[in-house]
Order: C-alpha cells, then sequence, then structure tokens
C-alpha cells in the first residue's frame, strides 16, 4: 500500500512538473532579462525620420512582446549601411535582396522573416510633362538612383538598360526618396526606386511623376539575424514577427509599413536572386 500511493506521488509531482514547464515555455518570450538589447537595422530608403516614424513602433512592439529592448537604427546612406552589415554591427537587419544573399553568405547572417504575398519590383519614375515614355528614351541621360547595391531599385533597372544597349550615366543621391525629389525639380530626367517607397512620398511629389517602366518580380527584402544573435532571442523576435498581424496594434504598424504580414523565410527563398549571379564587382558605383 505505502509502495502505491509513493507511486502515486511521483507521478502527481511529475505530471505538475511538466505543466509547469510547458506554461513556462510558452511565457518564455516575456522573460527575458530587461536590460538585454538588441540593433534593429533598417535599410536607409528614405530619410532617417521617415523610417523611425514607422519602424519605431515595431521595434517598441517588439519590446514588449519579447522582453528584449529593440532599439531602431539605420546608417547615413545605403553605403554605409552596408559597411555596418559587414561588420555584423546589427542583430537583426532589414536588407534588400543582394544585401542578403551576400551577407549571408560573407557575414552568415540567416533570414527569418519577410513580407508576406509580395514580390519586390524596381520601377522607373520621370516627371509626368516628360517626353520620356521608354527605356530607349533614355539613351544617354544621367539617371538618379539611390545607390550602387540598392537592388531593385538600382541593380535591376542598370542591368536592364545596358542588356538593351541604352547608354547612359549613372549618379547615385542615396536614398529612394531623394531620387524622386530630384526627378520632380527636373535635375533628373528619370530614376529608380521600388512602389513602396514611391507611395509612402509626399502626395505632392507623387503627383508630379510618372511611373513608366518596372522589372519582373523577385523575393523581397529580408529580416534576418546576425550569428551572435542567440537562438532564444532570434527564436523570440522571429514569432512576434510572424503573429504581428493577429493584434490590433500590429496590424496599424504593418499598415503604416505598407504591409499586410509577416512571415517565416528560408534561405532558400532567395535563390531566384542569386540566379542571377550578381557579383560585389557588378554593383560598384561606376
Amino acid at each position: 500500500m505505502r509502495i502505491f500511493i509513493s507511486m502515486l506521488l511521483t507521478v502527481s509531482m511529475t505530471l505538475s512538473v511538466n505543466a509547469s514547464a510547458q506554461q513556462s515555455g510558452q511565457q518564455a518570450a516575456k522573460q527575458y532579462p530587461k536590460n538585454k538589447t538588441i540593433t534593429f537595422g533598417v535599410v536607409p530608403q528614405q530619410a532617417a525620420n521617415v523610417l523611425a516614424n514607422v519602424w519605431v513602433p515595431l521595434t517598441q512592439y517588439l519590446s514588449a512582446e519579447t522582453g528584449l529592448t529593440v532599439k531602431f537604427a539605420t546608417a547615413k546612406n545605403i553605403p554605409n549601411f552596408e559597411q555596418r552589415l559587414s561588420e555584423n554591427a546589427y542583430d537583426i537587419a532589414y536588407m534588400n535582396p543582394f544585401h542578403y544573399i551576400y551577407f549571408s553568405e560573407y557575414n552568415e547572417y540567416h533570414a527569418i522573416a519577410k513580407q508576406a504575398n509580395k514580390q519586390i519590383k524596381g520601377i522607373l519614375v520621370a516627371r509626368k510633362d516628360s517626353n520620356i515614355k521608354t527605356i530607349q528614351d533614355l539613351h544617354d541621360k544621367t539617371l538618379a538612383f539611390p545607390a550602387p547595391a540598392a537592388f531593385a531599385a538600382s541593380i535591376l533597372p542598370r542591368a536592364e538598360l545596358e542588356l538593351n544597349e541604352v547608354n547612359f550615366t549613372p549618379r547615385y543621391v542615396s536614398s529612394h526618396d531623394s531620387v524622386y525629389l530630384n526627378v520632380s525639380k527636373g535635375f533628373f530626367v528619370a530614376g529608380g526606386g521600388v512602389m513602396r517607397t514611391f507611395n509612402n512620398m509626399p502626395e505632392e511629389v507623387r503627383d508630379q511623376l510618372k511611373i513608366f517602366w518596372n522589372t519582373q518580380p523577385y523575393t523581397p527584402h529580408a529580416v534576418a539575424a546576425s550569428p551572435s544573435l542567440s537562438v532564444e532571442d532570434t527564436v523570440a523576435i522571429q514569432s512576434a514577427l510572424e503573429n504581428l498581424h493577429t493584434t490590433d496594434i500590429g496590424r496599424e504598424i504593418l499598415k503604416n509599413l505598407g504591409m499586410d504580414a509577416f512571415v517565416i523565410a528560408h534561405d532558400t527563398d532567395w535563390d531566384d536572386v542569386r540566379n542571377l549571379n550578381i557579383s560585389k564587382e557588378h554593383v560598384k558605383a561606376k
């Protein structure tokens, strides 16, 4: 009888421990040390204050969901952002497809999320009152691009222009916003960008521009983690991003980012970009 009672107590204690462990696992994201700071770097497609307005609410949400202190960061321009990626200065980074295939190989960043229901396409814009209608109209013109390694806004349109034997001179103006502003003011006849940043421009700028060409679609920007970030922290951030669209505040954040949701991403998602065989030499400024 004593043995039987002892067995019952042992089973009861085991079940209790397992239940506690399961509950602890479910609440783990809320139990990270509050003093641990995670830097979330965002590619500077737009001015820093514009990026902060839409990305800081996300980093604040991630902080609340994970218990980590997630800090927004960017860089003064895309080349500076690339330099910081090469130094693994960001724990988490939102980077363009070319940046991802390059820095995943050489700096071991690994994808954890991407925008849902989205493929990225580059666009070329000109003033609405211009006679620019096709890429052939750009022959012997000077064109504005954000930076040599801006994937959809620079790499893809430049490659298409070269493929069509359109002679042009590229000028790099640091950001997508600068491209749109310079073209709207007539400083360049045309320039490269992407739909998301174009749609985020003030209406008075957009109303002066027309989109007259776009590229083929590719896998969009990656949210990628540095190899220095722990597995636990990486999973916590990934889970919070994946579930962002399930809350009212999360949907509002996504709306301001111009997105529907984040989904879990895998390294092979960017094989379509790898198949373009773009090397670092291809994206150097001419």
